[in-house]
């Protein structure tokens, strides 16, 4: 009540805090921004987030977590956004959500919010699901990678770091990992250009995000390459980078992947289905740590915990090998790394 200024909120399956982070600092170039601090975005955080905020922050970005109907409508009364960004609304948290539906509906109430309020919503068009829920939003910026869409966009190199083109930007090479992150990219070039950032200046924002915290990150460790994203992982987000890692022109892929978690009684089926598509692509190693993998059939490495994980790494003396490590929070794959 005290401030006249946007308030974006940000939810969405995966790529939340990538997103997050991206229009961060796209509106960091022409605004005093403040945003979610890490991946703050739940009961505790979003507040604090909204306390923070001092005379002077003309925009205020708000990432908003959630496992549960009605969660999200919740943070909206909290933080009655006045624009807002559902980054997707894929298979994650499937046992509170109560399947795909559920969190399709308990995503939307962001949706449901700006409706009701008249507010602005930026939505990737290329999702067919985001039709019918965004309808009655008077407000939609769209974007994607077809016509139809206000902003446009493509990649254009992805090996490794993804390289995008705007028809609002041009060409962006960025230090992001994996083609999925060209809609987190779509959606800050997007804000961007709603609140009249100069297009150069987005371009070189989103040229100088460094991703960090585990989440589409390069490192560079002894005599190998490490593809790090070990935040969080879900069917719809180990899919994308299992996908994207595969398409990498590197002589010697190890894939080290732990378990999904919070998927009901989903989850034996969906390590099943990832099984399938591990299989579809030609690897050096594939292990499998922890939770599911341990009850699902499959013929590759399995082992019961990331330290084991570590352990095994180091026994196999890699030289010139790119390791894709992927795994829920739960799991912490990133303790494998040297």
């Amino acid at each position: 009540d005290q401030f006249q200024i946007p308030f974006i909120a940000i939810t969405g399956s995966n790529g939340k805090t990538t997103t997050k982070e991206l229009i961060r600092t796209v509106l960091s170039a022409t605004y005093t921004t403040l945003a979610t601090e890490g991946n703050l975005n739940n009961h505790i955080g979003i507040p604090l987030t909204l306390l923070g905020i001092r005379s002077g922050v003309e925009m205020a970005v708000i990432e908003m977590g959630a496992n549960h109907q009605h969660e999200i409508e919740r943070y909206c009364r909290i933080v009655r956004p006045t624009h807002g960004i559902i980054t997707n609304a894929g298979k994650a948290h499937l046992e509170g959500f109560g399947g795909i539906e559920g969190v399709r509906k308990g995503k939307g109430e962001l949706f449901d919010h700006l409706r009701a309020h008249g507010g602005t919503a930026f939505i990737c068009g290329d999702f067919d699901y985001f039709r019918e829920m965004s309808r009655g939003i008077a407000a939609v910026q769209w974007y994607g990678t077809g016509q139809d869409n206000d902003l446009r966009g493509k990649v254009t190199g992805a090996d490794p770091f993804l390289s995008v083109e705007t028809d609002y930007t041009g060409k962006i090479s960025t230090r992001l990992i994996g083609d999925y992150n060209l809609y987190n990219i779509l959606a800050a070039v997007t804000v961007g250009r709603y609140f009249k950032v100069p297009a150069p200046a987005v371009a070189a924002a989103i040229a100088s995000y460094q991703p960090q915290n585990a989440r589409s990150q390069f490192i560079k460790s002894g005599d190998n390459d490490f593809i790090l994203d070990a935040y969080n992982a879900n069917p719809s987000s180990m899919q994308a980078a299992i996908a994207n890692f595969a398409s990498l022109a590197a002589p010697h892929k190890v894939l080290m992947l732990g378990a999904m978690m919070e998927l009901g009684d989903q989850s034996i089926a969906e390590h099943q289905k990832l099984i399938e598509v591990i299989g579809q692509y030609l690897w050096d190693e594939v292990v499998l740590v922890g939770g599911d993998f341990a009850r699902v059939s499959h013929p590759y490495q399995y082992l019961e915990d990331a330290l084991c994980a570590k352990k095994w790494l180091a026994d196999q003396h890699f030289k010139g090998a790119t390791i894709l490590v992927k795994g829920s929070r739960r799991i912490a794959m990133e303790k494998i790394l040297p």
